[in-house]
Order: structure tokens, then C-alpha cells, then sequence
């Protein structure tokens, strides 16, 4: 239920600061005049900025195993998986929530949480990440994706994600229909320059909103950083990133790369999903140790 009231809110509250700033900038009366049907144009963006990304949530449990091939543990085949079950059990019932589906896939260290319900999420670890880190390693990556879940950061990047869709996609059409009628001096309907400029726009907003998205990519690996030091304590997860930023990190699909516990940096930090591993240990070195 809070989910679905978070989205209507962000519906609504994308909606009346697009009404606001049209307003503000006088911009209403000037599409009016020209016949273009901006309400009509709000909705339409509302609807298509949101679906995408509301159908990704809910298919991304889906996508995962598929794109990286995990095995979900139904029942336990060795003592590994058991500990790994046993685990994730124990870390969810302290973060208060329901158990989520544990799975291990073939790759270099890495591990990441997804599904669209904090009750019903996934956690899947790579064999790399198993073999490269003692248990109260492992336990403190384990602990950051499970905060990842308790805190609904796959619903707030969604909904922000569906934002700054919304933004792009409508911006991009007003200012395609201002070029089109003023300097292509288009009279009737919408011509070549209108389509040109859509494209054109939408590509340099879509590279200037991703920024957006990437900046609280960033901020919730600290608060998943935070939320296992809380779980387990400080250490552990100091030792998890010290000894991640010692190895080779494991690639995961770019629909996943976000959700991962490290990667994603890329060369521009604007654009990172994740934070240098130096900042995240100074983070949490500033944590009291008492748990």
C-alpha cells in the first residue's frame, strides 16, 4: 500500500511542477496560442516515463536469473548453501523483512538484490564472491543487500528513474514544437524539425538525467554501506570493500550494473553507480563500532 500511495504521489507531484513551471515561464499561454495541446502532452510523457520503468521493476527478478544465469537455493545441496540460506534468513528477520529468494551464479565477486516487493526480493551472490572472502565478509556484502532491500531502494530508483523519463520526454517535445513552429516556421501539424529536435533533446537530456539517477546510485550504496554496519558492525564491511578493492570486479549486465555491491564507476564520476571504495570505507570508519 505504501508503494502504490509513493507512486501515485510522484505521479502527481511530476505533474504539478511541470503545470507550475509552464505557468511560471508564461509558457502555457504561448503553447495555447500556437494549438499545441501540452495536457495532453503531460499525461502522454506521465504514462510513458513510468511504464518502462514500473515494468522493469516488476520484471527484474525475471531478468536477473536470466541475464546472469543464477540458480535459486531451493533446498540446499551443501553445507555452503545452507550457511548462505541460514544467513540471508537471519539478516532479514533483523532487518524485519520477508525472506527473500537466495541464488548463486557463475562469475567473478560480485553480488546484487533486486525484485520489485521488499517482502518477496532477490539476493543472489557469485561464486567469485564466495570463494574470495571469508564468511564474515561475505556476511557483511550480505547485510548491505539486504538493507538495500529494507530501505526500498529498488522502488525509489524506479520512481525516480520514471521522474526524470517523464522530464526528458516532455521537455524534449516542447522545446521540438518551439523550434519547429519559430524557426522552421512550421504552421500546420509538426515537420521535419520538430522530429529532429525531439531526438536531438532527448538524447542530451536523457545523458544530463542520468546524472540524477547515477547521484542517488551513489548515495544509496552509503546507506546500504551504513545499513550492514548496523546489522553486523562496522568492520565486517570495512574488510568486505578492502578486500573488493583488491580483486577484479565482476561484471553484471547493464540492466543490473546498478544493483551490484562494486562496478559501475566508469570513468566519469558524475556518471558512477557507485562510489569510490576509498570513500565508502572513510564513511564507514566514522560509524561507532559498538553494535
Amino acid at each position: 500500500m505504501k508503494r502504490i500511495i509513493l507512486f501515485l504521489a510522484t505521479n502527481l507531484a511530476v505533474v504539478l511542477v511541470l503545470s507550475v513551471v509552464l505557468k511560471l515561464f508564461g509558457l502555457d499561454r504561448a503553447l495555447d496560442a500556437q494549438g499545441f495541446a501540452y495536457g495532453q502532452l503531460l499525461v502522454f510523457s506521465v504514462v510513458v516515463g513510468f511504464t518502462g520503468a514500473i515494468i522493469s521493476l516488476l520484471m527484474s527478478k525475471t531478468i536477473a536469473k536470466w541475464s546472469t544465469g543464477a540458480h535459486v537455493i531451493q533446498s540446499p545441496s551443501n553445507e555452503a548453501e545452507a550457511w548462505l540460506v541460514e544467513t540471508i534468513r537471519k539478516l532479514a528477520t533483523a532487518a524485519s523483512i520477508g525472506m527473500p529468494e537466495v541464488a548463486i551464479y557463475e562469475g567473478e565477486p560480485n553480488a546484487f538484490a533486486t525484485g520489485a516487493f521488499r517482502n518477496s526480493a532477490l539476493v543472489a551472490v557469485s561464486t567469485g564472491l564466495l570463494q574470495s572472502m571469508n564468511k564474515e565478509e561475505v556476511e557483511a556484502v550480505l547485510g548491505h543487500e539486504i538493507s538495500h532491500v529494507a530501505n526500498g531502494d529498488m522502488v525509489t530508483l524506479t520512481l525516480i528513474q520514471g521522474v526524470v523519463n517523464t522530464f526528458v520526454i516532455f521537455l524534449s517535445r516542447i522545446v521540438g514544437s518551439i523550434v519547429d513552429r519559430t524557426v522552421f516556421r512550421t504552421e500546420r501539424g509538426t515537420g521535419p524539425g520538430y522530429f529532429i529536435t525531439v531526438v536531438v533533446c532527448q538524447i542530451v537530456f536523457g545523458f544530463l538525467a542520468s546524472m540524477i539517477v547515477a547521484w542517488f546510485s551513489r548515495h544509496r550504496e552509503f546507506r546500504a554501506d551504513a545499513g550492514s554496519a548496523r546489522l553486523l558492525g562496522p568492520r565486517p564491511m570495512i574488510n568486505a570493500l578492502r578486500r573488493l578493492g583488491g580483486l577484479a570486479p565482476g561484471q553484471l549486465p547493464q540492466a543490473l550494473q546498478a544493483s551490484g555491491i562494486s562496478g559501475g564507476g566508469g570513468m566519469m564520476a558524475l556518471f558512477a553507480s557507485h562510489p569510490p571504495i576509498e570513500q565508502r570505507i572513510a564513511a564507514l570508519q566514522a560509524v561507532p563500532a559498538a553494535r
